[in-house]
């Protein structure tokens, strides 16, 4: 739009030249004279104007026109892509003249949603691209300079699938196991009949976290807090990681399946878990059903605080929430697009800067006041460093990490 203003600028003065040329009358000296300051008036005003477009064009200008896209699941889904979407709408709260447009790839397949990126990449000034299976978006980012992306759980990839910056990415993932690990204290002090278990979507990096993180927590609080709370796992759900590893846990297999959602739900609580994590988007409406319908049995949610969705007639079967900030690195990110500050970076987010996270606050949670102390207690550690979770490719495992000692 500027880029239009400052050209019909520029074509205002060229067709003023043109009509000078097609024989346009003459002004006597006294009226020429007259007309020379206006003529000049209107010069400078319109340099002015061509200027001001470009210094806001320089800038990042104030309307943004944004782009979130999802895959396979919407920006309703109440967890991961509903808190980007969140981040996208304060931002166009406090700048009413951008708009965020929802793009759904319903497949997941990773080729249908660089084609979906793909197809829209002229149409928008920031595309934020939600999960794994954006990575190789390094590629339409070099041939788009213009444009720029958030990308979320994932840094670029180029064809070759070779890790890389690019100037105009702003590539977010977390240390998803920060968050993980506090739940999984959480679950061990809690547990009343001593399963837990963790169920996820895709064995994706992020979800992978997810799950070392909670059963690391549950280690460590088996450890140190004089807990015995015994993890499950289905072996018919065990996750294959990005590089064929066998990661173990309880998988759906989609982050869009409420119906095998609940199954997986149900089974672990046919074994005995009365309390289960979370991490697998929509699919997990379906654990949240399952647990519904069963009785003493408690979810942690993931990403946000999911205590609303866990509504059961006059009870809740939310026991707390791990937190994944982020509609605040969001928001943070299309300000400086805004303000022409934007700059690309493969950036990950923990503990330390307030990214990850679990929900302690009265009326949000149903954790003891002594288990949130404990908790507390343990998550400081891992803010300082003195504990660092196990993640997908740390090199360390739930059973072996530095702070379980």
């Amino acid at each position: 739009m500027k880029k239009k203003l400052i050209s019909l600028v520029m074509a205002t003065g060229v067709m003023a030249g043109l009509l000078a040329g097609c024989g346009a009358p003459v002004a006597s000296a006294p009226a020429a004279e007259q007309a020379a300051p206006a003529a000049e008036e209107k010069t400078e005003e319109a340099a002015a104007t061509e200027e001001a477009a470009a210094t806001e064009e320089a800038a990042g200008g104030a309307a943004l026109n944004i782009a979130i896209v999802t895959s396979p699941s919407g920006v309703d889904d109440g967890s991961f892509n509903q808190n980007n979407y969140e981040g996208l709408m304060a931002f166009v709260a406090e700048n009413p003249d951008s708009k965020v447009t929802p793009v759904r790839e319903e497949t997941g397949d990773v080729s249908a949603c660089l084609q979906t990126v793909q197809d829209i990449v002229a149409d928008y000034d920031v595309i934020v691209c939600d999960g794994f299976q954006f990575a190789p978006i390094g590629q339409i980012a070099t041939e788009n300079p213009d444009v720029k992306f958030i990308l979320v759980d994932s840094d670029p990839t180029d064809a070759e699938g070779n890790t890389v910056e690019c100037e105009n990415i702003y590539a977010m993932t977390f240390k998803e196991q920060e968050s993980g690990f506090p739940c999984g204290i959480a679950a061990a002090l809690e547990t009343k009949t001593g399963k837990v278990a963790v169920v996820n979507g895709i064995a994706y990096p992020s979800n992978v976290n997810y799950q070392y993180g909670f059963m690391a927590g549950v280690n460590y609080a088996n450890k140190h807090y004089g807990t015995s709370a015994e993890i499950v796992e289905l072996p018919s759900y065990a996750g294959t990681d990005v590089t064929g590893a066998n990661v173990g846990g309880n998988y759906v297999g989609s982050f869009a399946d409420e119906a095998t959602g609940k199954i997986v739900g149900k089974a672990l609580i046919d074994e005995g878990v009365d309390i289960i994590f979370v991490a697998a988007g929509g699919s997990g409406n379906g654990v949240f059903t399952a647990a519904k319908e069963a009785e003493g049995v408690y979810c942690i949610g993931c990403d946000v605080d999911q205590f609303d969705d866990g509504v059961n007639g006059d009870s809740n079967i939310i026991l707390t929430s791990s937190l994944k900030v982020m509609d605040m690195n969001d928001e943070i990110q299309l300000n400086k697009i805004k303000d022409g500050t934007f700059k690309g970076e493969n950036a990950l987010l923990g503990a330390d800067s307030g990214s990850v996270g679990y929900v302690s606050a009265e009326g949000r949670c149903q954790l003891s006041p002594e288990s949130i102390e404990k908790i507390d207690e343990a998550f400081e550690k891992v803010k300082s460093g003195e504990i660092v979770p196990p993640s997908n490719f740390g090199g360390t495992t739930p059973a072996d990490f530095v702070g379980l000692e």
